[in-house]
């Protein structure tokens, strides 16, 4: 058997478990932390938390999303992290993984810790938490629009998420303060933030040897397993936003207009190139930009097809200054959308 034959065969069975794996609800796969990665994960929390005076364990489950259900001091962990099947159909599906590597996860875990902690002691209902992050009743926005200057905000998450809303502002400081080396002190002396941090300090001294307030026994975590991979996926995969027509221009200034003769074969199709390149677009855009990642790829998607049309073409010995240009571009039409309302600014 040839390695293209071998290879094509693996796609075909691939393909067929996908589509088995997807009719599945999530509840039957009977997904588990113990005996995977993140068993060791949590324990890891559990001992920073421990070790920084906290008495608090939050409890963690598998769910479908990274979360922490409001005012319950329980930490959700996506499922398909606890399952290298399930991670791969998500990482096909919504083009990445949100937290992939161990240290992303545990990131992940403090942050989520954070709303544990501000849940399980109510700090959020009293008026110096709201004097410091602002009102906790404050809606939440998918577009927020993030000041990257801004030295009020601690940096944890990517996209400046601290700055999303004051409850993730607090889960987010915690976060920079529980993790360990990060030298808060130090780093942030100098910031109109080192007071939350100073704040959070203060209230694990304050309540971190005392139980919890409140506690998640009674929280019910069958629900979030209860649809099927397939009805998941259509629920959370993100939706393409509509893109006005105006690109044409700047994209055959961009990229190549056609091809030397002969060279078809070496050079690459802009609308390939941007292809190979669309998940680091995505992922670094999103995380200096804070826009989200639907409206980037939606864009970058837009693109892909106008080359395609276009027929336009990569020079490869100038791939790298054309994806510069190309990132470039495409980060100053997001910062548009974000500030101004749409990609176009007229």
């Amino acid at each position: 058997m040839t390695d293209k034959v071998f290879a094509e065969n693996l796609a075909d069975n691939w393909s067929a478990q996908r589509e088995e794996l997807l009719k599945r609800k999530l509840a039957e796969f009977n997904l588990k932390l113990e005996g995977t990665r993140l068993e060791a994960l949590v324990q890891r929390l559990y001992d920073e938390l421990e070790a920084a005076g906290i008495r608090l364990k939050p409890p963690v489950y598998l769910a479908d999303e990274w979360g922490c259900p409001e005012a319950t001091p329980i930490i959700g962990i996506p499922f398909y992290l606890a399952d290298e099947k399930l991670m791969r159909i998500e990482d096909e599906i919504m083009e990445g993984i949100e937290a992939e590597s161990d240290e992303e996860i545990l990131s992940y875990l403090r942050h989520e810790a954070g709303h544990a902690f501000n849940y399980a002691y109510q700090l959020y209902k009293t008026e110096e938490w709201h004097k410091l992050f602002g009102a906790y009743s404050r809606p939440y926005r998918d577009n927020y629009r993030p000041n990257p200057f801004s030295r009020n905000f601690v940096r944890h998450l990517p996209g400046w998420y601290a700055q999303k809303h004051p409850d993730e502002d607090c889960a987010e400081t915690f976060a920079v303060w529980l993790t360990p080396n990060s030298n808060w002190q130090a780093v942030y002396q100098e910031y109109g933030c080192y007071q939350k941090l100073l704040y959070i300090d203060r209230m694990v001294k304050t309540w971190g040897f005392m139980q919890p307030l409140v506690t998640a026994e009674e929280y019910d975590t069958a629900e979030d397993l209860s649809v099927s991979v397939a009805d998941h996926y259509e629920e959370f995969k993100s939706k393409p936003i509509a893109i006005p027509p105006f690109y044409d221009g700047d994209l055959k200034d961009i990229f190549e207009r056609r091809a030397p003769e002969g060279k078809q074969d070496v050079w690459l199709r802009a609308d390939e190139f941007l292809g190979k390149h669309l998940r680091q677009m995505v992922s670094n855009i999103n995380h200096w930009t804070g826009l989200n990642d639907s409206s980037i790829r939606s864009l970058i998607r837009h693109f892909i097809e106008r080359c395609r049309v276009l027929d336009l073409w990569t020079n490869p010995e100038k791939s790298l200054q054309t994806l510069t240009e190309i990132t470039a571009y495409t980060t100053t039409l997001c910062m548009n959308k974000l500030y101004k309302g749409d990609f176009i600014v007229k």
